[in-house]
């Protein structure tokens, strides 16, 4: 999904400017989720670490396959804020069930 060729299409009721940002922080927020229920003793700094790298990655590799997408520091703060809405998603849910 993050590698696939962009198309600004504003056919559709949901595409608005700014619907690529919140793409992101969804995706990433699920990504952060799972990732923390597949290691949940690991340490948050090496899990953001982790999963900053991995941002910042998928950005690099969008700007590099010219595919109709780029790289934007906007996504990268995204990606970091679904990390983290993923990973306090996780913890809640820990609380509250254990």
């Amino acid at each position: 999904m993050l590698l696939k060729p962009g198309v600004e299409n504003k056919e559709y009721w949901f595409m608005f400017s700014g619907v690529d940002k919140i793409l992101h922080i969804s995706i990433f927020a699920l990504l952060g989720f799972v990732f923390r229920i597949s290691f949940p003793r690991m340490l948050f700094f090496t899990f953001f670490f982790i999963m900053f790298i991995y941002g910042l990655g998928t950005e690099i590799l969008q700007r590099e396959m010219h595919l109709g997408r780029s790289m934007e520091f906007l996504d990268l703060i995204a990606d970091s804020l679904g990390v983290l809405i993923g990973y306090v998603t996780y913890q809640k849910i820990k609380n509250y069930y254990f």
